[in-house]
């Protein structure tokens, strides 16, 4: 299930960061060039060679400052730690192919200068802190819909960018705006009170229109990380546009700026900066992680890949391809290769040939053509195929039952689960006389 983007990423590129994009091209060059001196005949240019290549390194690095938080003496002492960082790299593993001794011998400098220079970053930064909030511009677009693929967006509004530093992390929606999502329980739909933030690197916005300083300057502290996140109890989901952390079963997707971590049962992947780190064959989700969260209220839906969670105030849902997982308070619907329902001490479980009910102090199971009951302190067997299909039978209709209820929002009925129990027993004891 892949996204499908109605709009145009938005970039903030300008000629800098062009060049640094060239430059990095040309380093990539100038190494081969260096790694086949041999066979081009140009062992005798092997030192200009890496300084070369050294020297782009540090051009294309300080190039790309302010990509992100715009030019700051951090931005640019972190720049200088990078070139430092990658310069050692370079001059650690070439000595492995041949590089001079005179050159390869300063690596363990370089990688110092990279660590003292990153300390150095970090205290700086608390001078540039001012620069790294995530602010609402005074700016609106006219807004008529997003669509996200199996998400979309209904409505009309303004829509005002969002920006951390000065890249376009989002935008907040003040109108009459509803989302639809399509999941194998059917399409949610939802009302959101605005405003609403969606947390996206894709432009929703249209025409330029007037904006309303009123507005922006009371969801600028709408969108303050702490107020959404720091009260409350720990979220397996946050998204703030530039921090981005997904936790679901056999699942956990983190990125950052310039760090990206994935979690599958199949495998892992780290990305730092260019570097990628695969272990084992991990499901790596397509498309960037889309959030649309009400401000004011408790709604958020969040999607990455083919994985989505819709959470509110009574209940959520996640979906995983197939997979559906239904909670609202203690009670639970989670469907897919097996079905269960859950309720406190009252739980109904289907899957493959086999099934299971409980409620308090009644248990029946179905499993490999065999029936047993445990009830009033005492347990039966039954060793009748047609026992065995009526309990798989019975299971599955007070599971379509529950559930229909359940996702309604009136939660369990114990009264008429008791009964359908009831009479399942009443109709198992003819098999025993």
């Amino acid at each position: 299930m892949s996204f499908v983007w109605k709009y145009g990423i938005v970039e903030e590129e300008n000629w800098r960061f062009r060049a640094a994009e060239y430059l990095k091209g040309i380093t990539a060059l100038m190494l081969i060039l260096w790694l086949f001196r041999g066979p081009l005949k140009l062992e005798k240019y092997s030192e200009y060679l890496v300084y070369a290549i050294i020297g782009l390194i540090f051009a294309f690095e300080l190039l790309s400052v302010g990509r992100w938080f715009g030019v700051t003496l951090s931005g640019i002492i972190f720049a200088l730690a990078k070139g430092s960082f990658w310069t050692s790299l370079l001059l650690f593993f070439g000595k492995w192919l041949k590089m001079s001794g005179s050159l390869s011998q300063h690596a363990g400098t370089a990688f110092a200068y990279a660590v003292v220079l990153a300390i150095a970053g970090i205290l700086l930064a608390k001078f540039d802190e001012k620069k790294l909030d995530i602010k609402v511009e005074k700016k609106a677009y006219e807004f008529s819909g997003a669509d996200f693929g199996d998400v979309k967006l209904r409505g009309s509004g303004k829509a005002y960018p969002v920006k951390f530093g000065r890249k376009s992390i989002g935008w907040v929606i003040d109108g009459d705006v509803s989302v639809e999502a399509e999941t194998p329980l059917g399409r949610v739909t939802k009302r959101l009170l605005t405003p609403v933030a969606v947390w996206t690197g894709e432009r929703i916005g249209g025409k330029k229109t007037s904006p309303d300083p009123g507005f922006v300057a009371r969801v600028n502290g709408l969108v303050n990380p702490e107020r959404l996140y720091m009260g409350r109890k720990k979220s397996s989901i946050i998204d703030l546009g530039f921090l981005k952390v997904y936790e679901g079963e056999g699942f956990e997707y983190v990125k950052l700026p310039f760090i990206e971590v994935i979690e599958t049962p199949g495998g892992e992947e780290v990305r730092v900066g260019p570097i990628h780190i695969r272990e084992g064959k991990p499901s790596i989700p397509r498309g960037e992680m889309l959030t649309i969260r009400e401000l004011t209220n408790g709604f958020q839906l969040t999607k990455v890949g083919d994985r989505l969670r819709i959470q509110t105030d009574e209940y959520s849902i996640e979906v995983d391809g197939e997979r559906v997982v239904y909670r609202s308070g203690n009670e639970s619907l989670s469907l897919g290769e097996t079905v269960s329902l859950r309720s406190g001490d009252v739980s109904v479980t289907v899957g493959r040939g086999r099934a299971k009910i409980r409620i308090e102090d009644v248990v029946i199971s179905a499993h490999e053509g065999r029936v047993k009951i445990r009830a009033g302190g005492r347990t039966y067997t039954i060793e009748e195929p047609e026992a065995y299909r009526l309990v798989i039978s019975k299971a599955k209709d007070i599971v379509e039952e529950q559930s229909a209820e359940l996702i309604e929002g009136f939660g369990i009925d114990r009264t008429r689960l008791s009964r359908r129990v009831k009479e399942l027993l009443d109709e198992l004891m003819r098999y025993l006389g």
